[in-house]
């Protein structure tokens, strides 16, 4: 943590209120997003209970599993969400623009530009806190290599084709949520905790309504207060008036309610499959469709208080305007999205339980280099995030007192100004470190000279971006008088080392090449025969 993270911590706890951490939004939201609320059974990570999930904030599909031990009632809900989630993604997979990529040609070897197809738009979706994001990912393995009707005839359970379909979205999902500044799969609790700062720790920060609390409390109460009133006030039932952010459920809900409301449920369930005439039926029917409605009930009152949560975080987040380079990071989620659903297109096989050693290596740098990109975009963008990597002594700022033009040596000499900057910032600058202002959206570089007598002015020669003539073009440089800032981390991030192709890798990484063994399916356990 930051040292004006944790300023605005202190500062949180004394005005009773959340502080602003940043004065921008450093993520994309989509005009249209798709919020799911997840809700599992307790004691089975992978046993879906319900779930609220739509685009539309006053009317959300109502999905539940009325048995959770049953299997095909949990194929069903998985069939329902995926008939909810699909038509959302087709719909932004369908609308295309046409884009310029950079290739390598297989005849000659060197990177040309070629015209390809840019989904206009991505799905986005949003869950209320970090665990609805592992859910997601668990959904997504359990779906992705489901069996169909048409793959395997004797399969004991096959699946309709929409929920693998589903599974491989949810898992690219999952893994793109695992990319830093990516926008595609967000944590509601998440995102308002990089924008605002609260007086309780991270993990506090995870219960969307506590949370909420502290950003925008009730009138009359301090953020602390009404984060703790919801936390743990109840209602004449003993049930939390503010449920969990889920995916789980309180001890009380599922001892004092859901667990009598299913058995209930199963007591009608086997009177209707005992039911000796039509009569009989017709009454046992209605006694089961009671015991379904009662279930459904249960479920939406768990579930509409986070629903209603993470659209007023939305409105929160609505309020801030964008950062310059948020939608430069939401366009690499496109590309991410239209990759996945050219794949999904060209029948490639669902994405594989485990990587490789040269497709772990590459998504580890990638990380890397996002999460290098993102803090580095973040404080161009942002002041408040930039005076947290000034105090840090990762930049400085300051009022440029002289210039003085001097050049370099060689065949043609170039310029290279000499620029003093005062500041009161203590910026950690080594022998001829590089450090870097933006100009014009582009990085300029400048290197450390040393330090004026007092120690209050800082010597930089600015080293490019200067043009090829003699003279530095207009705007190039510093003027004497200018509010300048210089960072010492770099504003583009660099590639890095190429790997060998997965079949070159040495014997100690999963080779040498030879003929691949299939990977063993996964042994049978008590649960797949519930």
């Amino acid at each position: 943590m930051s040292l004006i993270s944790t300023l605005a911590r202190l500062e949180a706890v004394h005005t009773g209120r959340a502080q602003p951490a940043a004065t921008v939004r450093h993520r994309h939201l989509s005009e249209r997003p798709l919020v799911l609320v997840p809700l599992t059974t307790a004691g089975e990570a992978g046993a879906p209970l319900g779930a609220l999930v739509g685009t539309d904030r006053d009317a959300p599909h109502l999905l539940v599993v009325e048995q959770p031990r049953d299997r095909d009632l949990r194929f069903a809900f998985l069939a329902e969400l995926a008939d909810v989630v699909l038509p959302y993604i087709d719909a932004c997979a369908g609308a295309v623009e046409t884009a310029e990529r950079t290739e390598t040609d297989p005849e000659t070897g060197k990177r040309v530009k070629v015209e390809v197809d840019l989904c206009a738009d991505a799905a986005q979706l949003i869950v209320p806190s970090r665990a609805g994001i592992d859910f997601v990912r668990l959904l997504g393995r359990s779906m992705r290599f489901r069996r169909t009707a048409e793959q395997d005839p004797e399969a004991p359970h096959p699946a309709p084709p929409r929920v693998p379909l589903l599974g491989r979205w949810l898992t690219h999902y999952g893994e793109r949520a695992r990319v830093p500044g990516s926008s595609l799969l967000l944590a509601m609790t998440d995102v308002l905790g990089r924008h605002w700062a609260t007086g309780q720790s991270t993990l506090e920060d995870q219960h969307l309504g506590a949370l909420l609390a502290w950003i925008d409390p009730p009138e009359g109460m301090s953020g602390a207060e009404a984060a703790l009133r919801a936390e743990l006030e109840r209602d004449a039932g003993g049930q939390l008036l503010c449920p969990p952010a889920g995916p789980a459920t309180d001890p009380a809900f599922d001892n004092k309610l859901l667990a009598p409301a299913i058995e209930r449920y199963d007591r009608a369930r086997s009177a209707l499959a005992a039911a000796e005439d039509g009569a009989d039926a017709d009454e046992r029917l209605a006694a089961l469709t009671a015991a379904e409605r009662e279930i459904r009930a249960l479920v939406d009152s768990r579930t509409r208080p986070t629903w209603d949560a993470v659209w007023r975080g939305l409105d929160l987040l609505r309020a801030l305007p964008e950062g310059a380079r948020v939608e430069e990071r939401w366009t690499r989620d496109r590309w991410s999205f239209t990759g996945h659903r050219d794949r999904v297109l060209a029948g490639e096989p669902p994405q594989p339980r485990r990587d490789d050693a040269v497709t772990a290596a590459n998504k580890l740098a990638t990380r890397e280099r996002e999460q290098a990109r993102l803090e580095a975009q973040e404080a161009l963008d942002d002041p408040l995030v930039m005076a947290g990597r000034r105090l840090a002594g990762e930049a400085f700022a300051g009022e440029v007192t002289d210039v003085v033009m001097a050049y370099g040596e060689g065949r043609r000499p170039a310029p290279r100004p000499l620029v003093t900057v005062r500041t009161d910032d203590r910026p950690q600058l080594g022998e001829r470190a590089k450090v870097y202002r933006s100009l014009g959206g582009r990085p300029q570089a400048a290197e450390f000279v040393g330090y004026e007598e007092d120690g209050s002015c800082v010597v930089l020669r600015i080293v490019d971006k200067m043009g090829r003539g003699k003279e530095p073009e207009a705007g190039s440089v510093p003027e004497k008088g200018d509010r300048v800032c210089f960072t010492l981390f770099e504003h583009e991030q660099r590639g890095g080392a190429k790997l060998p192709d997965p079949e070159q890798t040495p014997w100690t990484h999963g080779g040498p090449p030879g003929e691949a063994v299939p990977e063993a399916a996964d042994p049978l356990t008590e649960e797949d025969l519930l």
